[in-house]
């Protein structure tokens, strides 16, 4: 597990921010809430450093994701790896629900 260490760099920020947005469109949210919510992420990403750990997005559907990124050879990859909803969870850390690599974005350890 790593985190993103350049996502003040605009090309970073935008590539992260519309690969979070896609996920979560994916997993059924709409494209205006996906995008506030990668903004909001992003935003927090960008303003405290969490260091190299999950996070987690609560969406207005009442679905909590979970995220991590990591790195792949040279390339940042951002993993959804859990979700919840209500009192439904479901957690896939083996083959993880959806990858997405996050091109001009840097990770380090620490």
């Amino acid at each position: 597990m790593t985190k993103v260490t350049n996502l003040s760099d605009e090309s970073c920020r935008t590539a992260f921010t519309n690969r979070l947005s896609a996920i979560l469109t994916d997993q059924g949210e709409t494209s205006e809430a996906s995008d506030a919510l990668a903004n909001k992420a992003v935003f927090t990403l960008r303003t405290y450093d969490l260091g190299p750990r999950p996070f987690a997005i609560a969406a207005p559907s009442g679905t909590d994701y979970r995220f991590f990124v990591d790195r792949q050879g040279t390339e940042c990859v951002l993993t959804l790896y859990g979700r919840r909803k209500g009192f439904v969870s479901y957690t896939n850390n083996l083959t993880y629900i959806a990858t997405q690599p996050v091109p001009g974005c840097a990770c380090a350890d620490s």
